[in-house]
C-alpha cells in the first residue's frame, strides 16, 4: 500500500487540502470554505472534519494515511503544536495539532503558513538546490521564512520572519500592528491598491494596478516604483540579516513576473554594499506552497518521531 499525509492549509477563506506522498507529490487535492465567521470553534470542526475526509479518501483509494500536517496564520507555537493567535481565523491559543491528531488517531503537526510554504519552495520549488533561502510572501500582507539546509526557524515564541513589519518608511502609513512606514503598510498588495486610489480615487486591485503601469499610467508608474523601492529596502534588511544564496518572491503581487522582479533586482543591486548579491527568482509552486510544506512538516514528525 502506499503512504500518504494528510495536508491542510488554513486561510481567512479557503482551506486547501491534499494527500501527498511521501516523495511530496500531491496525488488528491480538495479545498473547502474556511467559514471563519461562524467562530474559532467551528473552524476548528470544519479542519478536523476535512482531515477526517482525506483519510477515508485515502483508505478508499487503498492508500495508507500515517500523519497530518496542517498550516494556519499568525503566531504558531510549533513545538507544542499552538495556534497561539490569528486574526484571520479567530484562533487563540488552540492546542490544533492535539485537536486534529486525537480526532484522526494520527500524528499531527502544525506550522505557520509562510514558513510551510518557504519549505515546500526550498525544497520542492524554486529554491531547492540552495541551502539558504528567503521565501517573502508580498499578498494582502507581507511575510517571510528563512529556510537553512531545509529547515525553517520559527523562532523563540512562533513568530519569526515578520519581514512585514520592518519600519522602512517611518512616520508612513500607519499598520495593522500598531507602528508606522511597515513594509507591509507600504508595499504589499493591498498598498498598492490603497496608493492608486489615493492618487487617482478610482478603486482598483494591484493586479490592475500591474497592467495600468505596464500600459504607461503615470499614476499606477509612480505607485509601482514605489513599491519596487520599499520593497528593496525590506529585501536589503533580509539579505544583511540572513545572507542568503536565494530569495524567492511569492503571493499575489509576485504574479506580476519580470515587471516586478527585473526592476526589484536592479533596486536591490543598487543597495548593496557588503552584502553579496542574492539570485532573485519567482516562486514556483503557487498556492499550492503551503499545502505541501503542511504535508512535508507531517513528514518531518514521523521521521523525528
Amino acid at each position: 500500500m502506499t503512504d500518504v499525509v494528510l495536508a491542510l492549509d488554513v486561510g481567512g477563506t479557503g482551506i486547501k487540502a491534499a494527500l501527498v506522498g511521501v516523495d511530496g507529490t500531491a496525488r488528491h487535492t480538495e479545498r473547502h470554505p474556511t467559514g471563519a465567521e461562524r467562530g474559532p470553534d467551528a473552524v476548528v470542526q470544519t479542519i478536523r472534519s476535512i482531515a477526517a475526509g482525506l483519510a477515508r479518501t485515502a483508505r478508499d483509494r487503498g492508500w495508507t494515511p500515517v500523519a497530518a500536517g496542517i498550516a494556519v496564520p499568525g503566531v504558531v507555537d510549533e513545538a507544542h503544536g499552538i495556534a497561539a493567535w490569528s486574526t484571520n481565523v479567530g484562533f487563540r491559543d488552540v492546542p490544533l495539532r492535539d485537536l486534529v491528531a486525537d480526532h484522526l488517531a494520527l500524528p499531527a503537526a502544525l506550522g505557520h503558513d509562510v514558513r510551510a510554504g518557504g519549505l515546500a519552495e526550498a525544497r520542492l520549488g524554486a529554491g531547492r538546490g540552495h541551502d539558504h533561502v528567503l521565501f517573502v510572501a508580498v499578498g494582502t500582507g507581507i511575510a517571510a521564512a528563512h529556510v537553512v539546509r531545509g529547515s525553517a526557524a520559527a523562532g523563540a515564541h512562533g513568530a519569526a520572519g515578520e519581514l512585514g513589519h520592518l519600519v522602512v518608511r517611518p512616520g508612513g502609513p500607519r499598520c495593522g500592528c500598531g507602528q508606522s512606514g511597515c513594509l507591509e503598510a507600504v508595499a504589499s498588495a493591498s498598498a498598492v491598491a490603497r496608493g492608486y486610489a489615493a492618487r487617482t480615487g478610482t478603486p482598483v486591485s494591484a493586479a490592475e494596478v500591474a497592467r495600468r503601469a505596464a500600459a504607461g499610467d503615470p499614476s499606477a508608474r509612480d505607485v509601482w516604483r514605489d513599491t519596487v523601492d520599499a520593497l528593496a529596502d525590506g529585501l536589503l534588511a533580509g539579505q544583511t540579516l540572513y545572507d542568503v544564496s536565494v530569495i524567492v518572491l511569492g503571493g499575489g503581487l509576485a504574479e506580476a513576473g519580470e515587471q516586478l522582479l527585473g526592476p526589484l533586482r536592479a533596486a536591490l543591486a543598487q543597495r548593496l554594499t557588503f552584502q553579496r548579491e542574492p539570485a532573485l527568482v519567482r516562486a514556483a509552486l503557487g498556492d499550492e506552497a503551503g499545502c505541501l510544506g503542511a504535508a512535508l512538516l507531517a513528514l518531518d514528525s514521523l521521521e523525528s518521531s
